[in-house]
């Protein structure tokens, strides 16, 4: 199981992005059921009910964008494969399931609900104001109405108040939890004995006959032929290209200083202490007269010997947080107080005291200790700054404008480059042996899949034409040209004779190394007893060693009833080990905390049983898939727009 996982990190990730994140910051302004035109073929069925070739398009491309949103490099041709559409496809069954199931269980997420989760998860900190409305500006950034993330959120609330439970309240059988950690954790004595290829490559010498049977081997040809190349040239328009050119009158410059001078301005801040006379607002007026009558005895001892502040707020001070420390509040800026007391502490300078001050808690005696900020920044010492935020502002305010002039320039005079490198002064950029996919540590343009895509596209390399312009994120759009192209071709074996011999020598020293390693392998069988090396390691998951996985997970996985136990691994193209097992080691006192391990492990299980619930479900409402839809078109790419 932990193979998969580690061997398909980026598949696993997708499918993260289309199964796992919360269904309603997926989908747009309406839900599945929002579609009146469009394909209307089923492609699944829940409880008698269609889920159409129409809603199933609208709902990827929705799960796109947002996964574009997240990831911005993501190519979305990723998505476009049979298995990410039958994930898709799956996830979408699985969620109208759980919405019926709702329905018949009577589950719906009240309005009351709703609006006291909105206005208490953290989560949705960054989408409420202050006054804990919705931020439609914020809404509207993530393609969504109110109505619609109200929907989508009573949705996936529905959906959890059905399978949360037995998430929840799964237990899982200590034997198996105990045997699933063993198995992650386990610790085993070991004997290695390695047979490396590199060790034994200056013992081989591949003969000119055998280079060129290799050569001829027709099952060899695609390796050898020279991959397809081009030459190509480029321009980027970019937003730090066109704040380059924007030039910013020094009045707007002021005009502009003085809207924002509060971010100029350091904020003022006082060091204080206080005494508290604690009296609520709502107290009767007597017992507020009183206290007030013992404020002013105590500020009258302060006023005989101010030095004795501290002193006298330890003694007296009803404020619990800060009387044992002499009344000190530390440093504290505006509104971190209440008004009354803001109002008196900031209108002192450091070493006064106030007068009686009044709140809803009772009555203060403040002596302010320090004052600082409040400095102003001078209009010429922030000018740079001002210049930068003016003019990104400009620029980016222009970069929409821009990039639609870009792109027609790009096609209308599509025989060159030069047209958008001189209008927006533009550097071209040339570069040889590009080839379709990126090269190893590409940067830019070049290490994007899409615009590579689009310069060896075929009229691209037929007609010698610029490529439309390409959105390739972070505010850049490129167009290039092909300025020559070599297609894939076949190379002499004067030109591949060094890498086939060195093909050749890696393949003989392999062979070497699994000889000897099997021949090793029979003989420590044959004497078990006899040791295989002179050092013992302990290997655990945790602790390989610095082994190679596969012979980590042989040792660990070789039978342990009776030792020692003996494996041989053959490591392909490295060579090959044999090992010995001699004892098993307990659990890795390296391993995270086996009460941890133990709720992770349970949470697992649950996540187990709530499938094996959903399948159920599938089941009783005759969840069924009709068949994943294929694209409509190659013409028209993942997000819906005609190419």
């Amino acid at each position: 199981m932990f193979d998969f996982f580690r061997r398909h990190t980026r598949v696993l990730q997708f499918v993260l992005v289309l199964l796992v994140f919360p269904s309603f910051l997926f989908f747009g302004i309406q839900g599945y059921s929002r579609f009146s035109s469009g394909d209307q073929r089923a492609v699944a069925k829940v409880d008698g009910s269609s889920i159409t070739t129409a809603e199933f398009d609208a709902n990827l491309r929705e799960r796109i964008e947002q996964a574009r949103r997240q990831m911005p490099g993501l190519d979305a041709k990723l998505f476009d494969t049979p298995e990410m559409r039958s994930l898709a496809l799956d996830a979408m069954v699985r969620d109208r399931v759980l919405l019926v199931a709702a329905g018949k269980l009577h589950l719906q997420t009240t309005d009351e609900r709703l609006d006291r989760l909105f206005k208490s998860d953290p989560q949705f900190a960054q989408l409420r104001n202050p006054d804990g409305s919705l931020n439609q500006a914020a809404l509207a950034g993530l393609g969504l109405t109110s109505e619609g993330f109200a929907a989508r959120l009573r949705e996936d609330l529905d959906r959890r108040q059905v399978t949360q439970p037995i998430a929840e309240s799964a237990l899982a059988p200590g034997a198996a939890a105990s045997a699933a950690l063993d198995a992650m954790y386990q610790q085993r004595d070991v004997q290695v004995v390695r047979y490396d290829t590199k060790d034994y490559l200056a013992k081989v010498q591949p003969t000119d006959a055998q280079i060129e049977a290799w050569f001829k081997d027709p099952t060899h040809a695609a390796e050898l032929r020279a991959p397809e190349e081009a030459t190509v040239e480029y321009v980027v328009l970019d937003l730090d290209g066109l704040k380059k050119g924007v030039t910013v009158a020094d009045d707007d410059l002021r005009k502009y200083y003085q809207e924002n001078e509060k971010r100029y301005t350091t904020p003022e801040e006082r060091h204080a202490r206080h005494i508290l006379v604690k009296a609520d607002k709502d107290a009767p007026g007597a017992e507020r007269d009183k206290a007030r009558a013992k404020a002013e005895t105590l500020l009258a001892d302060v006023k005989k010997n101010p030095g004795r502040f501290a002193e006298i707020a330890k003694a007296n001070s009803d404020d619990e947080g800060s009387a044992a420390k002499g009344g000190d509040l530390d440093w504290f800026g505006r509104g971190a107080m209440v008004k009354p007391f803001e109002d008196a502490a900031f209108s002192l300078k450091a070493g006064e005291t106030s007068g009686i001050v009044e709140s809803d808690f009772g009555f203060h005696i403040i002596q302010v200790e320090g004052a600082r900020g409040g400095e102003k920044k001078s209009f010429e010492a922030a000018r740079p700054e001002l210049e930068g935020e003016v003019r990104s502002q400009l620029a980016s305010q222009a970069f929409s404008k821009a990039a639609v002039e870009f792109g027609d320039t790009v096609y209308e005079q599509y025989e060159s480059l030069a047209p958008v490198a001189t209008k927006w002064k533009l550097p071209v950029e040339k570069v040889e042996h590009v080839t379709r996919t990126p090269a190893p540590g590409a940067k830019g343009p070049l290490a994007s899949p899409k615009f590579l895509e689009a310069l060896f596209a075929a009229d691209v390399l037929k007609d010698k034409r610029n490529t439309k312009a390409i959105d390739i994120g972070a505010n850049q759009i490129v167009s290039g040209r092909v300025v020559r192209y070599t297609p894939a071709r076949s190379r002499p074996l004067a030109d591949v004779r060094d890498q086939i011999k060195a093909t050749l020598a890696t393949e003989q020293a392999t062979m070497t190394a699994r000889k000897l390693g099997t021949e090793k392998l029979a003989a420590a069988k044959a004497a078990p007893q006899t040791p295989l090396a002179d050092a013992t390691l302990v290997v655990s998951r945790m602790q390989t060693r610095e082994l190679p996985r596969p012979l980590v997970d042989a040792i660990l996985k070789a039978p342990a009833q009776s030792l020692p136990a003996f494996v041989g691994v053959d490591l392909g193209g490295q060579g090959y080990a044999v090992a010995k097992v001699t004892k098993l080691a307990g659990r890795d006192p390296g391993a995270s905390d086996a009460t941890k391990a133990s709720e992770q492990y349970a949470r697992i299980w649950g996540a187990a049983e709530t499938e094996a619930y959903v399948a159920a479900l599938k089941a009783r409402y005759k969840a069924t898939v009709v068949g994943v839809p294929v694209p409509a078109s190659p013409d028209v790419d993942a997000s819906g727009a005609s190419r």
